[in-house]
């Protein structure tokens, strides 16, 4: 052999040994992958949104949050009333916008023009009561004997009469020297008040729905005193329900409330409803459709899933309201033994967003 053709192959079994050391790191940082660390998780996108106060809970909910990282959503949620997620909340920033009626979701949609909107769970309004207020309540002829229905026609006249409980005939159990008068928030911030409106506007314009500003002027003389007469009214649904839990009989002896609210309490693992608790559904009564306007495609995603997973419609039925798909409200009744609430008939439409902002302007309240 020549010593140039030495040379070459001492630089063969050089590069062979070159070559073997690189595969060897190479597989060792392969086995050292696979085998020692996880994978990095897929980054979560962050959405944001601006809700009614009564979905409040259910979005903190960590099963609901789960579920929203589980499609890779990290959602961040400011609450607000729905009027004022309408008027004045300041939606650059938000993705989605989440207010508890179809009137002010029409309005947002007139400002916010989106190919379409969500609905994926509702709630009617309803009254929570006790017990013994039912009984006085039937013996006056609101509520019809063994029912759960809320005639709001006798309750206006007894309201407009100016009736307290203590006069009312054979009256024992709560002989408060206080007007007959259903608890509510305030109009000005809460939809659940202005829900109340659309219903007590109904029944005062002889069962039809005020369509414009001239009806309005024309009933809300006769509305206006079931608000003013209250005195103090809590600003939010929320402190509403509380008072109705905490204070009892004696102070809130019957709230409209979202029925959504007192149902929620009757399937937590822990309810602490009153054990004379009665819940009652005004006839007639509104649907209180929970609408989530897309702000962004990530708002438009949530949307989606709210009405599409069955899992979130399952935590939605848990939480009291009635989604879309009745079968998830149903099981979460069935699977606590509970009853299932009553489908409900007498149901009407609110005003529009515009006509019942002619209303509350007329009761003194300013966008």
């Amino acid at each position: 052999m020549t010593a140039p053709a030495g040379r070459r192959s001492g630089r063969r079994v050089l590069s062979w040994l070159l070559a073997l050391a690189l595969l060897g790191v190479i597989g060792f940082v392969v086995l050292r992958d696979i085998g020692g660390q996880e994978p990095e998780p897929a980054a979560l996108t962050v959405v944001t949104g601006v809700i009614g106060s009564e979905k409040e809970a259910f979005f903190a909910d960590e099963r609901v949050r789960d579920a929203f990282r589980a499609h890779g959503l990290e959602l961040r949620i400011d609450p607000a009333g729905s009027r004022q997620i309408a008027t004045t909340v300041r939606l650059e920033g938000y993705d989605f916008a989440f207010p508890s009626s179809s009137p002010a979701a029409d309005k947002l949609l007139a400002q916010h023009p989106t190919p379409r909107t969500y609905a994926p769970f509702s709630s009617p309004m309803a009254v929570a009561t006790f017990g013994p207020i039912v009984e006085l309540l039937t013996q006056a002829g609101v509520v019809a004997p063994g029912s759960t229905t809320f005639d709001v026609h006798r309750y206006l006249e007894l309201a407009a009469a100016g009736t307290r409980w203590d006069q009312l005939p054979g009256n024992t159990t709560f002989p408060a020297r206080k007007d007959v008068l259903l608890s509510t928030t305030a109009p000005c911030q809460s939809n659940s008040a202005a829900m109340y409106l659309g219903i007590a506007s109904y029944v005062a314009n002889a069962d039809g729905v005020v369509t414009d500003r001239t009806v309005a002027a024309q009933v809300t003389p006769t509305v206006q005193p079931l608000f003013r007469d209250q005195g103090y009214l809590p600003p939010t649904t929320e402190v509403l329900f509380e008072d109705y839990l905490s204070a009892g009989m004696g102070r809130v002896p019957m709230a409209v409330v979202y029925e959504a609210q007192y149902l929620a309490e009757a399937l937590s693992p822990d309810p602490v409803l009153p054990a004379d608790a009665r819940l009652l559904y005004p006839s007639p009564t509104i649907f209180s459709r929970h609408t989530l306007v897309p702000l962004t495609p990530a708002g438009d995603r949530v949307g989606e899933l709210l009405t599409s997973d069955p899992q979130l419609a399952t935590l939605a039925a848990q939480h009291g309201f009635r989604p879309t798909d009745p079968r998830a409200f149903a099981a979460a009744f069935r699977d606590r033994g509970l009853p299932e609430p009553p489908a409900l008939v007498n149901v009407v439409e609110p005003p529009s967003f515009d006509t019942l902002e002619g209303m509350l302007a007329l009761l003194g309240c300013t966008p």
